[in-house]
């Protein structure tokens, strides 16, 4: 009985962590608005910089990677942050909860919301700018929910060393930008000097970028892109660690 107990313990604590989390956002609406338009008024200034059917195609792919990447970390760093200054943090953690339960109850929330994005990102690239791609689109959704799960976590461990929101907005410049001129978005990586080629190697994005290319250009399936999922997931899980081990009660630590 002990035991099982403890099992429901350990599933249910994350869930009532990310309920709350998700019943909060819902509640603000210019939150709610922004994750709805935000992506929307992005992806049609990309559909009207890009008219010509056959460029918007090909890096399609790309883009929908390091968006992806992009409003799920900037999603989940702010309003981490937001959670830790309102004291949230140090409740919970003053709690019987464990880190495991507050990260991966932060995860799940914040995960609905980046998919959500994701998804409204993907559907209007391919049914409004009618981006062709030759690949299953449940298998690229599939492939880009590892991308989100890598932003989320990435998402919540940068922001536990930021003291503002300023802070956490200075390290887009550092942590996503360096990612999209290295990791094959703007200039292929074979094409680029060995050292920066290793440098490349070691980030996530690139895998993100080489496997809905080889889906959506090529066709290939999940099996086909199996290493590149695997490595983004591997990635995830081992910024979920490092998260469990740095995660902050306030601002002020």
């Amino acid at each position: 009985m002990h035991e099982e107990e403890s099992r429901e313990m350990m599933f249910s604590r994350p869930l009532i962590i990310a309920e709350r989390l998700v019943r909060q956002l819902t509640r603000d609406r210019r939150t709610m608005g922004l994750i709805f338009l935000a992506p929307l008024v992005v992806m049609t200034l990309i559909g009207l910089s890009f008219p010509q059917a056959g460029i918007l195609d090909y890096i399609a792919p790309a883009l929908l990677a390091t968006l992806a990447l992009f409003f799920g970390f900037l999603l989940t760093g702010i309003s981490f942050l937001r959670e830790r200054f309102q004291g949230t943090m140090e409740r919970l953690m003053a709690s019987p909860v464990s880190r495991f339960d507050i990260v991966v109850g932060y995860l799940l929330g914040f995960f609905i919301f980046a998919l959500i994005q994701t998804l409204i990102i993907l559907l209007f690239t391919v049914y409004v700018l009618d981006v062709n791609y030759r690949g299953d689109l449940w298998q690229i959704i599939v492939f880009q929910v590892a991308i989100i799960i890598g932003a989320v976590n990435l998402g919540i461990f940068i922001s536990s060393f930021a003291r503002n929101e300023f802070q956490m907005v200075q390290f887009i410049p550092l942590i996503i930008l360096p990612q999209i001129f290295l990791c094959g978005v703007v200039w292929p990586v074979k094409q680029m000097p060995n050292y920066l080629q290793w440098l490349s190697a070691v980030l996530p994005l690139t895998y993100g970028v080489e496997g809905l290319r080889d889906i959506m250009l090529t066709g290939k399936n999940l099996i086909d892109v199996g290493v590149d999922l695997a490595i983004l997931l591997a990635y995830a899980v081992f910024i979920s660690a490092l998260t469990m081990i740095t995660l902050r009660r306030g601002v002020k630590e």
